[in-house]
């Protein structure tokens, strides 16, 4: 009888941290996780109107956050907006990147080069009379040293 009790509290401990190992190997309920993410969707949506977004723009930036909660913010935002005569808002930064994705490497760009080309003839141009300078001065002392 013992026995059978021990091992009833051993499955039961068991089963009761399946769901925080499942978690934990990132296998989550589809139902879990979209009513985990349903706030984030309506917050997205609702900016993305402000900041004057087309919705299919929202969706192609947010693939991770379901779609109708994107549409679902961005309508309540849209009659928001309506109701109280709000211009949208410019977004100054890019949009964020979503997550997972591998970093984006930043493209070599030919301004800093040219720049740098522009850049050296005026250098090597102030170097000349500083060199003319130098030479000047040391002829003047030479011809000081001898008189």
């Amino acid at each position: 009888m013992i026995k059978h009790l021990t091992i009833l509290l051993l499955a039961a401990l068991t089963l009761s941290g399946c769901d925080q190992i499942a978690l934990k190997m990132g296998l989550e309920d589809p139902a879990k996780k979209e009513a985990r993410l349903e706030p984030d969707g309506k917050a997205v949506g609702s900016a993305c109107r402000q900041s004057g977004r087309a919705i299919e723009d929202c969706y192609a930036i947010y693939t991770w956050l379901p779609k109708s909660s994107i549409f679902a913010g961005w309508k309540e935002m849209d009659e928001y907006m309506r109701e109280n005569k709000l211009e949208t808002i410019v977004p100054i930064l890019p949009p964020p990147e979503r997550p997972g994705a591998p970093k984006k490497k930043k493209p070599v760009s030919e301004e800093p080069v040219a720049a740098k080309v522009e850049a050296a003839p005026e250098t090597a141009k102030e170097a000349e009379p500083a060199k003319e300078t130098k030479a000047a001065a040391k002829e003047e002392g030479k011809s000081a040293t001898k008189n």
